[in-house]
């Protein structure tokens, strides 16, 4: 049966980028309120040894949270095509498989974090008291990130599609349920850090829950799943998911040698560090949504052989991400007391956001170019292309650079040396990836 035509073959590609990536900020803005509201009431605690926790958990998390978003990479890369060339059969294989490999592979990830869990930790620079809550905010929060993996590939799915509505619409229903229950759960039911997590893993559950309803029922996206479908799709599929998540795991190691070097500056520095980076989920949304969002019309257009249509989206892409970059700087940059003043962070926290807000931030439209010719790699058949470049910026920049700032300029100085890696990494990319465009 064949699929009628993708959404994104005709009409203004800016129009699509914009859509799909305003939908996309939205719906990605609730989920990263989850983590920042979480936050905000710990640190209504008073304890400051809670807020450096968090931060070094959710360090941890990030690693298998990145692998399961190049499985979405994958998913969305060979879905979208399959809508492109109009084959629905294809995608629907290609969905359900994408989400049992996901689902699996995930879990195995799971179990072996919470196996090594407090090695990981201590070698990050966690000790003492806050180690130990580290570790049990990870032991109860880890085992939901299969459930959070499966979420994520099927709201992959549906901006694969084009329906930029519905996703946007179950992260924002699952944003809401994780910020209504943490107050609940933290302070009314007595629980601390504890409830937090157990929040984390009712909100991942509605958000799998609903997109799955959304996949299966209203777009028919994704056939019963089948080990001889799983086989059929695993070639194609890992072709582009294992460099994907080569790629996505760069930056958690990027950002787990930052937070070491914060370390070394004291449980106010790393308190500081978890707040920056609740502010760049936040501010810099945007940007995340950006390369998800562009996937999609990056493999329709590919898939029905549209060349043209893929080099103006590329174009359109980084026009977006420099725009919506410098808003949102001033916008952080407006807010930087308000920011420090609401989580209570002490002198040494105050120093490192105030790093980021009023310079290092804008470094990001760097790393917003990096995602959109990221997504240009993985979609148009040049994913180790992606994985390159994303290591050079984590594995090869980021260590030198953080220690050779931060030792002449303390901890402020490692969130320089990790802006500056961006900046480098992010203009070799787009160097690349606009001559791999131009010349499709």
């Amino acid at each position: 049966m064949s699929a009628p035509q993708g959404r994104f073959l005709t009409g203004s590609t800016m129009r699509h980028v914009a859509v799909m990536t305003m939908s996309s900020t939205i719906g990605l803005t609730f989920m990263f309120l989850i983590d920042a509201a979480t936050l905000f009431w710990i640190a209504r605690m008073g304890v400051e040894q809670n807020m450096a926790a968090l931060g070094f958990a959710w360090t941890i998390q990030f690693f298998t949270m990145s692998a399961g978003i190049g499985l979405m990479v994958a998913a969305v890369a060979l879905v979208s095509r399959a809508i492109g060339s109009g084959d629905q059969a294809q995608a629907r294989r290609h969905g359900s498989s994408a989400m049992l490999i996901t689902f699996v592979v995930q879990a195995v990830l799971a179990a072996l974090v919470l196996w090594i869990r407090e090695d990981i930790l201590a070698l990050a620079g966690a000790k003492g008291d806050t180690l130990v809550i580290a570790s049990r905010f990870l032991l109860l929060s880890v085992p939901s990130l299969p459930i959070m993996a499966v979420g994520m590939v099927g709201l992959g799915i549906l901006r694969a599609e084009g329906d930029a509505f519905r996703a946007m619409f179950v992260s924002i229903v699952a944003g809401l349920v994780a910020m209504g229950l943490d107050p609940l759960f933290i302070f009314g039911f007595g629980l601390g850090v504890d409830g937090a997590a157990y929040v984390m893993v009712i909100s991942r559950t509605v958000n799998a829950l609903m997109a799955l309803y959304v996949v299966i029922k209203v777009h028919d996206l994704a056939a019963r799943p089948s080990f001889d479908n799983v086989r059929k799709v695993a070639p194609a599929y890992a072709a582009i998911a294992l460099p994907a998540v080569a790629t996505q795991l760069s930056t958690p190691f990027g950002n787990y040698i930052v937070t070491g070097f914060i370390a070394q500056h004291g449980d106010g520095a790393v308190a500081g560090w978890a707040v920056v980076g609740r502010l760049t989920v936040l501010a810099f949304g945007g940007v995340f949504a950006l390369s998800g969002a562009v996937g999609g019309i990056f493999g329709q257009n590919y898939g029905a052989g549209n060349m043209h249509r893929v080099r103006t989206t590329y174009r359109d892409a980084l026009l977006y991400n420099f725009g919506y970059i410098v808003l949102a700087w001033l916008v952080l940059f407006l807010l930087r007391d308000v920011a420090i003043t609401s989580f209570k962070l002490g002198p040494e926290g105050a120093e490192v956001v105030l790093a980021f807000t009023n310079l290092a931030a804008g470094g990001f439209v760097f790393t917003g170019i990096l995602f959109v010719s990221n997504a240009a790699f993985n979609n148009l058949g040049r994913p180790l292309w992606s994985t390159g470049f994303n290591w050079v910026r984590d594995g090869v920049l980021m260590f030198p650079l953080c220690w050779w700032i931060g030792t002449m300029m303390g901890a402020t100085g490692v969130v320089y040396g990790q802006a500056l890696a961006g900046l480098l990494a992010g203009s070799m990319a787009a160097l690349f990836a606009w001559r791999f465009v131009a010349q499709l």
